[in-house]
């Protein structure tokens, strides 16, 4: 049973090509970015990824351009599965692959962020290799996966790792063609707040916002679940971003059933994905 879980849990995060592309991160040889069991491998291999994940999206459709961007440009709403699955790819070959994929994921990347452009409502013009835009979605993602693994984590890691995490988070982000990386997680603390004057919670981020949380495309016994892991996700979003997103605040149910439910889905996932022994 646990291995029927697994590996359909799996083909959903990863997609059809998720067992070869499996076998090629993991099996091909040569040196890789990252040395096994350093921060980045430990968050970025753990359960907690799956709430984490869903916070950085929330938390990334605050910036009006990076929204306006995904609206015209993503298939989020006809391929949001397809997008998942690029995207778990992309940071499992960067974090555990052989450096000449990882650096070919990049490569891949930038060619697609170089023909992202267009208007936005003033007339201003965006792209998705603006360094700025790059480096706002990079310390969403990252502070999503920080936290995430803070309260969901297996492993939980000390000061000096999680300012290690950061820091091999932003040798990726920089290659992409961020700037301004922060190194730490004080850093990561200050570029956050830096942006806050650029965010707001538009028509267009509620709306991906509500196709995420309400009507994601999955069988119905699979939205309950599903709804555990948006909970959590939705728990660990700070209470500024609730009104713009529209999204409820209960801080004392949120650390207490929603804290113990999302224990509960996250461990259970990291049972059912635990290679065999």
């Amino acid at each position: 049973m646990r291995g029927r879980l697994g590996e359909a849990l799996f083909l959903r995060v990863a997609g059809p090509d998720g067992p070869a592309e499996r076998d090629r991160i993991h099996g091909t040889e040569g040196p890789r970015w990252f040395e096994p069991s350093s921060p980045i491998t430990v968050v970025h291999g753990d359960a907690s990824m799956f709430v984490g994940g869903i916070r950085a999206l929330l938390l990334q459709t605050l910036h009006p351009a990076a929204m306006r961007a995904v609206a015209e440009h993503s298939g989020y709403r006809g391929d949001m599965w397809g997008r998942l699955h690029r995207t778990s790819t992309f940071l499992a070959t960067t974090t555990f692959g052989a450096a000449d994929d990882a650096q070919r994921s990049v490569d891949i990347v930038k060619a697609i962020h170089r023909r992202v452009v267009g208007t936005m409502p003033d007339g201003a013009p965006y792209a998705a290799s603006d360094p700025h835009l790059l480096r706002w979605v990079h310390v969403a993602e990252v502070d999503s996966f920080l936290r995430a693994h803070t309260v969901y984590g297996q492993h939980a890691l000390d000061q000096a790792e999680r300012d290690e995490y950061v820091a091999q988070a932003g040798l990726v982000a920089r290659r992409l063609g961020a700037n301004d990386v922060p190194a730490t997680e004080a850093e990561l603390a200050d570029a956050l707040a830096s942006y806050r004057p650029e965010l707001r919670g538009t028509p267009e981020a509620r709306e991906a916002v509500r196709h995420v949380l309400v009507h994601p495309p999955l069988p119905l016994l699979a939205r309950a679940p599903y709804g555990v892991l948006v909970a959590a996700a939705v728990g660990l979003m700070p209470a500024w971003t609730r009104p713009q997103l529209r999204l409820p605040w209960l801080p004392v149910t949120e650390r207490t059933a929603v804290r113990a439910l999302g224990t509960a889905a996250t461990g259970t996932i990291r049972w059912a994905m635990r290679p065999p022994a």
